[in-house]
């Protein structure tokens, strides 16, 4: 590896986000502006923007890394991801942008009438939020310290202080033109090298042993049925309930482009996760040495010099450093600016000047636990978020849109079930790693969680004597009348 290459191409993607940032400055103007970009980002940049703030540490460099260490089973992530768009096109990405709210609390409130149920999904979305920025601040250190040697902290506070000052700078105007560019420069960056290594390496000594890259035990015979359909319970529920995601809809036009959004971002990633895939296969041929828990992360960056020394893999090197670095920037951004949202309008007066407060303040919360804690493996680190949110957050997203009956008491009981018992069960396998057959139970809770959270949300509103709030069937007409009409 060459340090220098590598900082000039951490330094390039620093440079062109803060240009254009500026850019998204110049145009950012208003309240509308930095909460939603004044509803006005059309398909193509919304996709390319919601894509790029999606595809996060845990696909750039954990991805592969996943690919690397399990074969096979790995690939049920990137299924997941890409199929978690689905669910959120047919039930849930029109009928939010019509609903006209600035945020997930601000859609809550609105549907069910009650500051109460507002406070705990804005506390939802906060946790959620800080909880995926975390392995984003770890990963811009861990790349660091692997192409540069320097210090873990120097790589998370850079990150941490350039998504807050981006943020404040511009709000949701100035983020989307920055993702949007990121999502193409991450794109490129990876399927560069993939290219590159796999034509060097059909040229070379390697002989490919299908058993190595597609192990038998790793085939559909190898997979624990309950962990597997667990997994993918979290992953294709849990997009529906990221902030950082769904906030993206409120900027569409019309409900109409919310969806043409949605198509576009399930080809957008699926892309990248071929890319990001293959180079967890590639590893496998080139350097399965790197399949190990905490190394397998860095397959991405240690590949390009291992199959190609020399200047060659230096610049692929350099270049899969810049796209990481955008990668890291661009999730953190997203989430950032969600956060940012909500902690101005539920703690400050709801004002450009509050959401730039709110932009530092929800960037210095994950930066100190980022600090104090050490890195896991970063797939499965967001895989967690995804269990939390799927648990916590995404019944009531669903049942708000969908369900005329549901109640505020009904969504707090089914977000405080959800959001706890996710955490017990992380909690007690992490303490036990796990006992017996209780054991995946624990370690992929939501295929029992997310279940559970929904019946209580469901049972409790149909005890609750207040009932749904009056103005609901009118609420649901608005979300599900197209604008035309």
């Amino acid at each position: 590896m060459n340090p220098v290459l590598d900082v000039i191409g951490i330094a390039a993607v620093v440079i062109a986000t803060l240009l254009i940032g500026v850019y998204g400055l110049r145009v950012s103007r208003t309240t509308s502006d930095f909460f939603v970009a004044s509803r006005t980002v059309r398909p193509v940049w919304n996709a390319s923007a919601i894509s790029g703030e999606y595809l996060s540490a845990g696909t750039f460099l954990g991805l592969s890394g996943l690919v690397l260490l399990d074969g096979s089973r790995g690939f049920w992530f990137p299924i997941g991801y890409a199929a978690g768009y689905l669910l959120v096109l047919v039930f849930a990405a029109a009928p939010l942008r019509r609903s006209g709210a600035y945020t997930i609390p601000d859609f809550v409130e609105a549907r069910l009438d009650s500051r109460r149920a507002r406070r705990v999904t804005s506390l939802a979305v906060l946790i959620i939020g800080w909880l995926y920025i975390v392995p984003q601040l770890h990963g811009a250190g861990i790349t660091l310290v692997v192409v540069a040697g320097l210090p873990q902290w120097v790589g998370e506070v850079s990150i941490a202080v350039l998504v807050a000052v981006s943020v404040a700078a511009g709000g949701m105007r100035a983020i989307t033109y920055v993702q949007a560019f990121q999502y193409w420069l991450k794109l490129v960056a990876l399927l560069i090298p993939v290219f590159v290594i796999a034509f060097a390496l059909t040229g070379g000594p390697h002989d490919i042993d299908p058993a190595m890259v597609f192990p038998a035990e790793a085939g559909p015979a190898g997979f624990d049925a309950y962990e597997t359909v667990s997994l993918m319970v979290a992953l294709l529920l849990g997009t529906m309930g990221l902030p950082h995601v769904l906030v993206r809809f409120y900027t569409s036009p019309t409900g109409v482009s919310a969806r043409h959004t949605t198509v576009l971002v399930i080809v957008m990633v699926s892309a990248f996760y071929a890319v990001s895939s293959a180079m967890g296969l590639l590893a496998r041929i080139a350097a399965p040495d790197l399949a190990l828990p905490g190394i397998a992360d860095t397959a991405a960056l240690v590949l390009p010099s291992r199959v190609l020394p020399g200047p060659v893999g230096e610049l692929l090197t350099a270049l899969i450093v810049a796209g990481a670095f955008a990668a890291f920037l661009a999730t953190s951004a997203g989430l950032v600016v969600s956060l940012a949202g909500v902690v101005s309008q539920d703690v400050f007066s709801g004002s450009v000047r509050s959401f730039r407060l709110s932009a530092l303040l929800c960037s210095a919360v994950p930066l100190a636990f980022a600090l104090l804690t050490i890195p896991a493996g970063l797939g499965s680190s967001v895989g967690i978020v995804f269990v939390f949110a799927a648990s916590c957050l995404s019944p009531v997203v669903l049942l708000g849109v969908w369900w005329r009956r549901l109640t505020a008491r009904g969504a707090v009981a089914g977000m405080v079930t959800g959001g706890a018992s996710c955490a017990l069960a992380f909690l007690v396998h992490g303490a036990v790693n796990g006992v017996g057959a209780a054991a995946p139970l624990l370690a992929q809770p939501a295929a029992w969680a997310v279940p559970l959270a929904t019946a209580v949300t469901v049972t409790v509103s149909l005890l609750d004597t207040r009932g749904a709030p009056p103005r609901a069937d009118r609420y649901l007409d608005r979300l599900h009348t197209p604008e035309r009409v």
